[in-house]
């Protein structure tokens, strides 16, 4: 193991984010000091290190923060050159950011979505979820690899890696089917590989535990979106009720044009974080 002058992560034992620095730190052969944080309880040195977003993985290395996962690891990428995880032909580097993103934004997502919603709105989500899940599957068949960085963990992996371990959780927590090997043998193959790596497999949390984290925290998320949609039905009754403009504007079109905004601020950006906010 490498000596790496000072390298701290602070993390939460369930995060798939600091889980991603962690693998990255091993698979480099970093030593680090593992920091370990309450979600419900953050300290005042977390706040310091990360005040905008206040949330974990925070990296420090000889000092200095650096904070969101996949930044993180192409800063530990660009520091410890051994092992690289990211191509170095530019277009590779581009597809690779273009998948890590991908595997961020529609896969991980959508299969937390849906393990957080019911009725329609789970059966969506895991629609959208399958969808992902089949344009990965084209992606590695495509390459023809072990792993999506070629013959060695990489990248996008790492970025991916969640679904090898956490998957059948949040299958389990939401009482659904969303990978099944017959369909996608390419990321179920891609699965096992990933979890056979010693360095991927060690000290990873335990499903009992995670699906005790999971199950109660999907409820937490649930209930918060149905209070935020909630709060928008009171908003607007009050403004009806009252005969007079308390939230909304008198012209139709930014009447219209404000009930749009409010709805999308509540299910696209402030219901999305708190259901992704889950390290």
């Amino acid at each position: 193991m490498e000596e790496a002058g000072g390298v701290k992560l602070f993390g939460f034992w369930v995060s798939p984010f600091a889980q991603r620095v962690k693998w990255a730190l091993k698979l480099k052969g970093i030593q680090y000091e593992y920091i370990e944080e309450d979600k419900y309880n953050k300290s005042p040195l977390l706040l310091k290190l990360n005040p905008v977003y206040g949330k974990v993985p925070v990296l420090v290395h000889n000092g200095k923060p650096i904070s969101e996962s996949i930044i993180i690891l192409e800063y530990i990428d660009e520091v410890w050159k051994q092992a690289p995880l990211l191509p170095q032909d530019p277009y590779e580097r581009a597809q690779a950011h273009f998948w890590a993103k991908f595997a961020e934004e529609k896969v991980r997502q959508s299969v937390v979505e849906a393990m957080c919603s019911s009725g329609d709105e789970k059966q969506k989500a895991v629609k959208l979820a399958v969808e992902a899940f089949e344009e990965f599957e084209k992606e590695l068949k495509r390459r023809g690899t072990k792993f999506f960085g070629g013959e060695t963990i990489g990248f996008v992996d790492i970025v991916a890696g969640c679904i090898s371990y956490q998957l059948p959780v949040h299958e389990e927590v939401g009482s659904l089917k969303i990978l099944d090997s017959s369909k996608f043998p390419a990321i179920s193959e891609w699965t096992r590989n990933f979890l056979n790596h010693p360095l991927i497999n060690e000290g990873l949390p335990q499903k009992d535990q995670m699906f005790a984290y999971y199950s109660k925290r999907s409820k937490e998320i649930a209930y918060q979106k149905m209070s935020h949609k909630t709060s928008i039905v009171i908003r607007e009754f009050t403004d009806v009720s009252c005969g007079i403009s308390l939230f909304l504007p008198q012209h139709p079109y930014e009447r219209a044009n404000s009930r749009f905004w409010v709805r999308f601020a509540a299910e696209k950006v402030t219901c999305l974080h708190d259901v992704f906010d889950d390290y």
